[in-house]
């Protein structure tokens, strides 16, 4: 069983995460992928961060009916920052034993690892996806330097840079996603705008926004 987890703000959650995760999870054939809302974004400040369980409640809604996809709130029910290996350990823990998990990133966070609680320790725990954009050609590159140069020289690079191995450490792999022209960011102007979201959000995120007055 192949399992990934999938965390952010989700600020709101888009159908162009609902995209990408969907490639993802055929692309590495994934039994499921565990989206996870933080509570307390410990590497962003936010000034219209919804409610956690506002966000929590998007992403539930949103993917129900959708196999394969869970919405977790494990972030949420924790004090304090969310940190991203303190969720890694609860789903070590929690899952079935011999369960190959995997923790789905974006190339931009992914280069930013080592100055994450704990970041250097989390190639030592798990598998890692990165998301490289169809306008981030080069970005395959950038991963190997930095496997190499910021977190074990011992990293090697396989099938086209695809896959980087490593005697200790977990694999990372390197997987290119559909281009998105949509992000949290367009979404939350287009509220404040009062312009439509249809297209741009599964309709229980753009219930949500109204009934709660998101964004404005």
């Amino acid at each position: 069983m192949i399992e990934g987890i999938f965390g952010g703000t989700f600020n709101p959650l888009h159908r162009g995460h609902l995209d990408v995760i969907a490639h993802v999870k055929e692309t590495f054939s994934l039994t499921r992928v565990h989206l996870i809302p933080s509570a307390i974004p410990p590497h962003k400040s936010f000034t219209d961060l919804a409610p956690a369980r506002d966000r929590f409640e998007m992403v539930k809604r949103s993917i129900a009916g959708i196999q394969g996809l869970i919405a977790s709130d494990v972030e949420l029910n924790r004090k304090g920052p969310s940190f991203t290996v303190d969720t890694i350990d609860h789903f070590r823990k929690n899952l079935p034993p011999g369960t190959d998990l995997r923790l789905i990133v974006g190339s931009d966070a992914f280069l930013e690892m080592d100055t994450w609680k704990q970041g250097r320790e989390i190639f030592q725990l798990i598998s890692i996806i990165v998301m490289i954009r169809p306008d981030q050609k080069k970005r395959s590159k950038s991963i190997a330097s930095f496997l190499k140069d910021v977190i074990s020289e011992d990293y090697r690079p396989g099938n086209g840079q695809e896959r980087f191995t490593h005697p200790v450490l977990k694999p990372v792999y390197a997987c290119k996603v559909p281009e998105i022209d949509i992000s949290s960011t367009l979404i939350r102007q287009y509220v404040k705008k009062h312009l439509p979201l249809e297209r741009l959000v599964p309709d229980p995120v753009e219930e949500i926004i109204k009934i709660k007055g998101l964004y404005l």
